[in-house]
């Protein structure tokens, strides 16, 4: 399908439903395989490989026309799948570098980096998908789309391309054998209040993430 047809109102909003949903899925399945932790070595340029494929159903969801749901009040999709065995699981895998540095919003001027976490980042995006695709199981294709184009705008599309920056740092740092400063004693629940995130003392050097990642440097 090409861009042209992305604001098309000629174009079968099931058919585009049955699109996107195929690309969730992908997601769904893929970043679950990951978190049960088989192949850890290949986890890290997996999951680069998985949220950029993501963030592509989103760009199409943010170029498309608005989505309106069919009925004033959103249906009942039941009850929400826990997610937090599975944003442990990450964390475990991706420690030490599951923390990083993230500004919100670029065009808010002078605001300070935060720290957030890769495995909150991908759990959250997991529970915004999941809720859609409840709605799709369902039959309820528009209000699944208009569910997945919302919360790509005010959540999960932004969580995943701040994550998506995240994992491609850390293979650039790798594969470029750059080491990482280390985020040692940095945690999400500190207020960070300076105007830049300092690093806390040490280095995490490439051959302690190199192979238990799946990442290599550059020869």
């Amino acid at each position: 399908m090409s861009d042209a047809t992305l604001h098309s109102k000629t174009q079968n909003p099931d058919d585009f439903a049955v699109q996107v949903a195929d690309q969730i899925e992908s997601f769904l399945v893929a970043v679950t395989e990951v978190a049960r932790g088989d192949e850890p070595d290949s986890a890290v340029p997996f999951l680069l490989l998985e949220v950029s494929q993501l963030l592509l159903a989103g760009g199409r969801l943010g170029a498309h026309a608005d989505f309106l749901p069919e009925e004033r009040y959103e249906p009942d999709p039941g009850p929400e799948p826990d997610v937090d065995d599975l944003r442990e699981r990450l964390a475990r895998m991706l420690d030490p570098v599951d923390v990083y540095s993230e500004v919100f919003d670029p065009y808010e001027p002078r605001k300070a980096p935060v720290p957030a976490r890769i495995s909150d980042d991908l759990a959250d995006v997991i529970a915004d998908l999941r809720h859609g695709m409840a709605h799709y199981r369902a039959g309820r294709f528009t209000e699944a789309l208009w569910w997945w184009q919302f919360s790509y705008f005010s959540n999960w599309g932004s969580t995943a391309s701040a994550t998506l920056r995240a994992l491609q740092s850390l293979v650039a740092h790798v594969r470029l054998n750059q080491p990482l400063d280390e985020l040692d004693g940095l945690d999400t629940d500190q207020a960070m209040g300076d105007e830049t995130l300092e690093f806390e003392a040490g280095k995490v050097m490439v051959e302690e993430i190199a192979t238990p990642l799946g990442v290599r440097p550059v020869v």
